[in-house]
C-alpha cells in the first residue's frame, strides 16, 4: 500500500518542485490542497483536513516569502502568517500520528555575520539580519517546535534549511520577489520597453548562493527517507556568486543591451551567505542543475507564463 504524503504549499516555487518529484515516485500517494480548499492559517480548517486526510508523511513547504523590500515593509505579515501556518500544520501532524514531517526553513535563520560557510551550529549565536528578521524568527520558531516535539514526544519531525531558491513557478513580482527572479523581471521589462539602463538596489558586492528548486526536491526526498536527527541540516550547493556577477549573467540571458546602475543608497542585506553543506553531502546528495542553465530555464518559464509585452 502506498504512503499518503501531504505537500503543503504545492503551488509555490519549492512546493511545486517537490510535488513534481513525488508524483512520479513509486510508493507515495500525493495529497495537495489549494489555499481556497484549506487555508493553513485557519486552525479549524487545518484540523478538519488532517482528520479527513490522515497523511502518513508531511513536507511543510508552505510559507509567506519575499525579498528584502517585502520583508522590510510587512514584518507583521511575515511573522504572523508564517507562525500560524507552521503551528497549525505541525500541531495537527502530531495529533493525527503522522509518521514523519519535514519542515523547510531558510538560510536567513542564521546570524548576519555568521562565519562562512555557515554551519548548522551557528544558529542563534549572534544577531540576525534586520531586513528579514521577522521571517527568520518565524522559521526559527518552526524548527524549534519540530525539535520540541521530537524531544517531548519522540516525533520524527526533521528540519532542512535551504539556501536561496530559484526555478519555475517562482515569484517574479518586482515588489515582493527575491533577487534572482526580480533581476529577470527587471531586465526583461527594460528590454521590451527599450530602456537604456536598469537601476538595481545596493552595491552589488554581497555574495549569495543559489539552488534550483528541482535540486531541493531531490534533497527533500533523501531527507524524508534517510535523515532521522532533530538537528537542522543545511541544503545548498556550497558555491556562491557576487550579485554583480549574477546580474551580468541574467542580463546576458535576457539579452538586455543597456547599462546597469547600482543605487548604493539602498540596503545590501547580509554581506555574504553561503552554506556549509558537508552534512548532506556526506549522505551522498549533490545538486545537478548549474546556475547558468538554471537561469535559462527560469527565464524560459517566465516568458511562457508571466511575461507581457
Amino acid at each position: 500500500m502506498n504512503s499518503k504524503i501531504f505537500i503543503a504549499g504545492h503551488r509555490g516555487l519549492v512546493g511545486s518542485a517537490i510535488h513534481r518529484l513525488f508524483a512520479d515516485l513509486k510508493g507515495y500517494d500525493v495529497i495537495v490542497r489549494t489555499r481556497q480548499e484549506v487555508d493553513l492559517q485557519d486552525s479549524l480548517a487545518v484540523r478538519d483536513f488532517f482528520d479527513q486526510a490522515k497523511p502518513n508523511f508531511v513536507i511543510l513547504a508552505a510559507a509567506k516569502v519575499g525579498g528584502i523590500k517585502a520583508n522590510w515593509d510587512y514584518p507583521v505579515d511575515f511573522l504572523l502568517q508564517n507562525l500560524k501556518i507552521q503551528n497549525n500544520v505541525i500541531e495537527n501532524a502530531h495529533r493525527v500520528g503522522v509518521q514523519k514531517l519535514l519542515f523547510l526553513g531558510s538560510s536567513c535563520i542564521y546570524p548576519k555575520h555568521a562565519p562562512q560557510p555557515i554551519q548548522e551550529e551557528s544558529l542563534l549565536t549572534s544577531p540576525l539580519e534586520q531586513t528579514n528578521e521577522a521571517y527568520a524568527i518565524a522559521k526559527i520558531a518552526g524548527l524549534r517546535l519540530c525539535q520540541a516535539y521530537a524531544r517531548q514526544f519522540g516525533s520524527r519531525f526533521i528540519s532542512g534549511m535551504p539556501t536561496n531558491m530559484y526555478g519555475p513557478f517562482d515569484n517574479f513580482d518586482p515588489e515582493t520577489s527575491h533577487v534572482l527572479p526580480a533581476l529577470i523581471y527587471k531586465f526583461h521589462q527594460a528590454k521590451v520597453s527599450g530602456s537604456k539602463s536598469v537601476t538595481l538596489w545596493g552595491t552589488g558586492t554581497p555574495r549569495r548562493e543559489f539552488l534550483h528548486s528541482d535540486d531541493l526536491a531531490s534533497a527533500c526526498h533523501l531527507l524524508l527517507e534517510n535523515y532521522e536527527s532533530p538537528e537542522i541540516i543545511n541544503i545548498g550547493c556550497g558555491e556562491d556568486i557576487e550579485i554583480r556577477e549574477l546580474a551580468s549573467m541574467i542580463q546576458k540571458t535576457v539579452d538586455f543591451q543597456g547599462e546597469i546602475i547600482w543605487d548604493a543608497t539602498k540596503p545590501d542585506g547580509t554581506p555574504r551567505k553561503i552554506m556549509d553543506v558537508n552534512k548532506i553531502r556526506g549522505m551522498g546528495w549533490k545538486p545537478r542543475v548549474d546556475l547558468e542553465s538554471g537561469i535559462r530555464g527560469a527565464y524560459d518559464w517566465y516568458l511562457r507564463n508571466k511575461a507581457t509585452n
